[in-house]
């Protein structure tokens, strides 16, 4: 008796460790980026610390100056080159040289790109099911989920967007774009129908519900020839 139990909590172990293999293979496989939606925009100040910082009309040695830059205030930077800055002051655009002013101070912004930032959740929240089981019919793929039932739950769950539990009707509720981005749906078909569905992770990998002996896993979206792409998020 103690042997039986021996080899079924063993049995179990092993199955775990082979899921979360699966899982940390799967996420080192896609260019998932932990910032993704962030974009850090840099720009440039120049702060006059000279008493005396002439304005050239061009970016050269013996130009014909332009104005001057009053000591302790702060000017926009346009553009730099080999030395000389490109600033916009009240009177309007003229060239700087570099040394002769002060300091050269760099300022960055951060936007976040809504798209890809949901775009981004929705990998992030498909990948933690790779290793899962496949079962017909299922809708839960902590439990197991088959294609469509994998795709309508992730959908829900990390984007809000409700879909029918049914491949060949998802393929009808988004919008059919000719190329793919990450978090579209990726259909395939049989016969002319459509019969299967994935999410498409970027670099050319789809993540799906695939049958029973395979489970959820990471696949080349092209393993099959895809019939059809629609964008459910935008």
């Amino acid at each position: 008796m103690f042997e039986k139990v021996r080899k079924t909590l063993l049995t179990i172990c092993l199955c775990g460790a082979f899921v979360l293999a699966a899982r940390s293979e799967a996420e080192a496989s896609v260019p998932y980026i932990e910032d993704a939606g962030v974009e850090t925009r840099s720009s440039y100040l120049i702060k006059v610390d000279a008493p005396a910082a002439y304005l050239y009309q061009e970016a050269r040695q013996g130009a014909a100056r332009a104005g001057r830059l009053e000591r302790g205030k702060t000017y926009p930077v346009l553009s730099c080159e080999d030395g000389w800055a490109l600033v916009e002051t009240e009177q309007g655009q003229a060239y700087a040289r570099i040394s002769d002013c002060g300091t050269l101070l760099e300022t960055t912004r951060e936007t976040v790109n809504e798209d890809e930032a949901l775009r981004a959740r929705v990998l992030e929240y498909a990948l933690q099911f790779v290793g899962n089981r496949y079962v017909y019919g299922g809708s839960d793929p902590h439990v197991g989920a088959d294609c469509s039932g994998f795709t309508s739950y992730v959908m829900r769950h990390a984007a809000g967007v409700s879909l029918t539990h049914s491949s060949a009707a998802q393929a009808g509720e988004g919008r059919a774009v000719s190329e793919p981005k990450p978090g579209d749906l990726v259909f395939y078909s049989s016969g002319g129908r459509i019969n299967h569905v994935a999410i498409y992770l970027g670099n050319g990998q789809i993540v799906h519900a695939s049958t029973e002996k395979t489970g959820i896993k990471i696949s080349n979206w092209t393993y099959r020839t895809p019939a059809k792409i629609v964008d459910v998020l935008s």
